[in-house]
């Protein structure tokens, strides 16, 4: 089959692997529909994380069942599936709390962005849609495998509520993505902080009441001009970075939370500054798996359309130029057909 090999920094190839069987009973092989270009690929592709070695790459995919294993009951071949970049049971006490990424059993999926992908724990982490979707609803589907379900994820652990005000530092896929879910969880305002005119329509059009511009100190000021001095409720980190992170902690209200998402990089928080904020900061890998069941109910009743975050749709062998296209940022987020 062909599968995408990231060689070293910059070095994004196709090349023949062999197709994935199934090893454990547990697993799933899924014929890849669509399957994307992550926002997180790119530390690996700028150098920011090692490249030790030829490895595959991509975490994100929808597709349909080929083959499972004798354990597998819970999909079937033939079914339309979207699972997540963590395999879990769910069933473990820590998924049972709805927090799947720490599954004691977990296993993180790779190597996505390829015409087939075995899935371990199959039962636990696919889900299958309720009929085979039309066309038209593949990006918006594949979106929930990873950007939309971590951009809930960093919305539930704001603490999102209705008549709240919400501040989304970061206009990536993640964060634009957290926009459509501060809006579905009644959020009143939501100020989407972006210097890119086309993420800046796409935030309003998802349901952004504010832009602002600004970064750092000055985009911190601006949050507080914005909010008469308080700063906001709830604040979504989608970034990773140390001033993304500075910038979302001094732009929440003291009792307010931040809900990061973002990969952090060299990002170190003052204990004494936290402390004294009454900021709650809660985040991590988001339990997709989680938020699967609903989030599709979302798409398929028209709630919600976050496939409009990939702005660039290209064919498997052109992969290579989806890592440049976002790289550079001439793309939010691209889109795989193998």
């Amino acid at each position: 089959m062909r599968a995408t090999i990231i060689h070293a920094p910059g070095d994004i190839r196709v090349e023949n692997t062999p197709e994935p069987k199934i090893t454990a009973p547990t697993d799933a092989v899924i014929r890849t529909v669509a399957a994307c270009v992550c926002g997180s690929d790119l530390w690996s592709y700028r150098g920011v994380l090692p490249v030790t070695g030829p490895q595959p790459i991509g975490h994100e995919y929808v597709g349909i069942v080929e083959e499972v294993g004798s354990d597998v009951s819970g999909v079937q071949p033939g079914q339309f599936v979207i699972g997540s970049f963590v395999a879990s049971d769910n069933t473990c006490p820590i998924c049972q709390a709805g927090y799947h990424t720490s599954c004691q059993h977990a296993q993180w999926v790779n190597g996505c962005q390829a015409e087939y992908v075995r899935v371990p724990l199959a039962d636990g982490t696919l889900v299958a849609t309720p009929e085979q979707p039309a066309g038209e609803l593949i990006p918006d589907l594949l979106a929930l495998s990873d950007v939309m379900g971590t951009g809930w994820y960093a919305a539930k652990a704001a603490e999102v509520k209705p008549g709240s005000t919400v501040v989304v530092v970061g206009d990536g896929a993640v964060g634009l993505s957290g926009v459509i879910a501060a809006k579905e969880l009644g959020a009143e305002r939501i100020i989407a902080m972006s210097r890119h005119e086309s993420r800046q329509k796409l935030a309003l059009e998802f349901g952004a009441t504010d832009i602002v511009t600004e970064r750092g100190e000055e985009g911190v000021a601006r949050v507080k001009e914005l909010t008469n001095g308080l700063g906001a409720d709830s604040v979504l980190e989608c970034v990773g970075t140390q001033q993304s992170m500075q910038q979302a902690l001094q732009s929440t209200r003291p009792g307010g939370n931040v809900g990061f998402v973002g990969m952090p990089h060299d990002v170190r928080i003052d204990g004494l500054q936290l402390f004294f904020s009454h900021v709650g900061l809660r985040g991590g890998p988001a339990p997709v798996r989680a938020y699967l069941p609903d989030l599709i109910e979302r798409v398929f009743s028209g709630r919600i359309n976050p496939g409009k975050v990939f702005d660039l749709t290209l064919s498997l062998d052109e992969v290579a130029e989806g890592y440049k296209a976002m790289d550079e940022r001439r793309a939010i987020k691209a889109l795989l057909r193998p």
